[in-house]
Order: C-alpha cells, then sequence, then structure tokens
C-alpha cells in the first residue's frame, strides 16, 4: 500500500511477484543452487593449491560454504527483508522479474522433469512453496504485531477458500426466491421490489428446471420502452443464460470463473442434477472477509406486543413458544419439520417468504415483514388477530 502510494509502477513489479510466488521463487532457488555449487568447487580448488591434503581441503571447503550458506545467504537476507522490508522489496522484485525472464524455461523444464521422475502427482508449479510455508509466514508476522488479527483472518481465509466446497456457501434451495416463466413483467418487477434481489432465477415446470435468470433492469427497461409490456409480455422473454456449476466444486475455482466470465449468480445443482440451491459472487467475498452484520440484527426482540391483538415476532422465535404466547393449540401435522415461525411460514408457503407474505394460524395473521442482511432473510413477522379463518393459507 505504501508502494502505492508513492511509486504506481514500483508497487505494479511488486504486485507482479506477489500474484505468481512459486513461480518466482523457483527461479531463486535454482540460482542460488547453481551460485552455492560454484561456490564450492571454486573454494575446493583454491584450497586444493594451497593445502597438501586434499581430504583437509575439502573438509575446509565444506565448512566455510556451510558458514556462508546458512549465514551470509540464509540467515543474512532473511533477516534484512523483514527488518526492512520496504526498502528491499521493489529492487528484490525487479531481480526476482528479470531472473525468472531469463531462467523461467529452465526451471520450468527441470520441475518437468523432476515430476515425471517422482511417484505419484507432481506439482505443476514446483514443490518449494507451498501452503504449510505461507500460513507460517503469516502467523509470524501476526505474532510480532505486523498483520492486524482481521488482516490474519482474512488471509487464512483466503488459503481455506480452496478446501472449501461450493455447497458450503450457497443459498439452500429452500431459501431461495425464484418467480415462473409464465408471469408477466409486472409481477416480476413485483417480486424483485419485494424481495430486494436484483437478479432473480426463473423456473420452468418446477425448481428443479431453472430455466433462466431475470435481471430486474431488463423487465424496468422494457417495461419502461412499452407501458402495454408490464401485462402482455411474460418474464421468459426476457432471460439470461443461467450458469450451474456442481456443489462439490471449490469456491476459490468459481470465483476465478465468475471474475473471468463476469459472472454474478450461478444455480447449484447436485449430483442428480437437481437444483441445491444459488450462489453470487458476494457469498464467496463475504467467505473471506466475514459477514457482514445488519444494523438492526441486534435490536430484533422475539415477541413483543404492539397493541392488543397485534405484536411483532421475530423469525427465530420457536412455533410452541408462539402458540404459548397466543394462547393457541397446534396440531403435531402443523409442527412437523419446523422449528420457528420463519420456518412454519414457508412451509405453509411452499417457498422462501418476501415481505407481503402472509399465513393464516388458527384465527392469527402472521405476515412477513422486514428483510435484513444481504441475502435479505426476513427477520420479523407482524401477527394479527381476528381475521377470516376460512381463508386460505397465502393471502
Amino acid at each position: 500500500e505504501e508502494l502505492a502510494e508513492k511509486s504506481s509502477r514500483r508497487a505494479a513489479w511488486v504486485a507482479r511477484v506477489l500474484g505468481e510466488p512459486a513461480r518466482y521463487l523457483n527461479v531463486i532457488l535454482f540460482v542460488r543452487k547453481a551460485c552455492e555449487l560454484t561456490a564450492t568447487v571454486v573454494v575446493a580448488e583454491g584450497l586444493r593449491s594451497e593445502i597438501a591434503s586434499p581430504v583437509q581441503a575439502l573438509a575446509l571447503a565444506i565448512f566455510i560454504m556451510m558458514f556462508l550458506s546458512y549465514v551470509v545467504v540464509g540467515v543474512g537476507p532473511r533477516t534484512l527483508g523483514k527488518q526492512r522490508a520496504g526498502r528491499w522489496i521493489f529492487p528484490a522484485s525487479v531481480v526476482a522479474v528479470i531472473l525468472s525472464t531469463v531462467l523461467g524455461p529452465v526451471t520450468s523444464l527441470l520441475i518437468a522433469i523432476g515430476n515425471a521422475i517422482t511417484p505419484g502427482k507432481g506439482f505443476k508449479s514446483g514443490p518449494f512453496a507451498n501452503e504449510a510455508e505461507l500460513r507460517d509466514l503469516v502467523d509470524q508476522a501476526h505474532e510480532r504485531g505486523l498483520v492486524e488479527e482481521s488482516e490474519h483472518e482474512m488471509i487464512h481465509s483466503v488459503f481455506e477458500l480452496g478446501d472449501t466446497l461450493v455447497r458450503e456457501l450457497m443459498v439452500p434451495r429452500t431459501e431461495m426466491v425464484w418467480i415462473e416463466g409464465s408471469k408477466n413483467l409486472r409481477q416480476g418487477l413485483s417480486l424483485a421490489l419485494r424481495s430486494g434481489f436484483t437478479r432473480i432465477p426463473v423456473i420452468g415446470d418446477d425448481v428443479d428446471n431453472v430455466i433462466g435468470i431475470a435481471y430486474v433492469k431488463d423487465l424496468a427497461r422494457r417495461t419502461h420502452e412499452y407501458r402495454e409490456s408490464e401485462q402482455s409480455e411474460l418474464v421468459r422473454e426476457h432471460l439470461r443464460p443461467a450458469t450451474f456449476v456442481p456443489e462439490t466444486k471449490t469456491a476459490a475455482e468459481l470465483l476465478k470463473e465468475m471474475q473471468r466470465d463476469q459472472i454474478h449468480l450461478a444455480i447449484v445443482v447436485d449430483e442428480y442434477g437437481g437444483t441445491a440451491g444459488l450462489i453470487t459472487i458476494e457469498d464467496i467475498l463475504e467467505e473471506i472477509v466475514g459477514e457482514i452484520a445488519d444494523e438492526y440484527d441486534d435490536d430484533v426482540e422475539e415477541f413483543e406486543w404492539i397493541s392488543e391483538g397485534k405484536a411483532r415476532v421475530a423469525a427465530r422465535l420457536h412455533i410452541e413458544d408462539l402458540a404459548e404466547k397466543l394462547e393457541i393449540d397446534m396440531s403435531a401435522e402443523e409442527r412437523e419439520d419446523v422449528d420457528t415461525v420463519g420456518g412454519f411460514v414457508t412451509k405453509s408457503l411452499g417457498r422462501v417468504a418476501i415481505p407481503g407474505s402472509e399465513v393464516v394460524l388458527k384465527g392469527w395473521k402472521i405476515s412477513a415483514e422486514r428483510p435484513i442482511g444481504r441475502r435479505h432473510r426476513i427477520a420479523t413477522f407482524l401477527v394479527e388477530q381476528n381475521i377470516d379463518k376460512d381463508k386460505g393459507e397465502e393471502v
């Protein structure tokens, strides 16, 4: 960051090396080994001409080179680099880039030969720069106060991204907001406004048949250009192709694909080809930087009477606690497979609730109220008494 402020050109050199650390480390190690071997031969030859005994000359040469290799080549540069990283990182990066340009093909060939003669699967970028070493460097920097706690956690999250599967980060199908392709544009825009999502999966016969993605800006542009299209045109006529990814793909791989193809949302499919959920690029980035809490998250009371016959309840409130507060009896069938108020509403609707969704429970109307967080999950419901009990479950 300091280099970027002082000189964008210098920062570019450093960023180039940090972008492919294994490539440049391989070249540096190759040059170091070549120099050490050459120096050992030169020292041995020089001592042989001065010392009569070849054994003594060889022993002295080994001792000298061990000292130079460990102290001068090993400890010294590492200590200097850690103490004055800002001063040396730019010239070191320039040297690394030049050496890589000249000797890169040589090290690549040697690594390929090494992988070919080594049992098992080799490492394409070489075995010298592994994740464990990099993690250890980050931990050491954190212990010395060079890296803050939040930065330390974020860097480790980047490493873990390669082991995290898409299914661990996705929005499950039970929480997906979707729309049928047979709905008109007005209904599509209404759903987008109520749910707060700008990209909505469009389905055919069922959720396992995702036919595309509806973008709110596309629907809004069309209705603005041609007013009658609100009622006369269907959502399926204004789709963008959907991207499908297996739930076993790693988050790191998917992030690269999303950046490369400029994709913001992908449909996750299971091993049978059914819809398992969806994932956005924000879901993956949130795994790195941490969850961003909503400003109202901690303000939601589990149960609060607003007026007589009207209360506000949290989605996380246990359904049996709600029944106790409202003094109603729920059958085992009504409580089956649900634990919370939010779960009961989702089960009754057959899909995830959005603001305005309503269900009826024993003479009480439960209305979805306020969404929170980036995923727009419903946080609270309004519960009102004295509604028509004969009315359908969804009002």
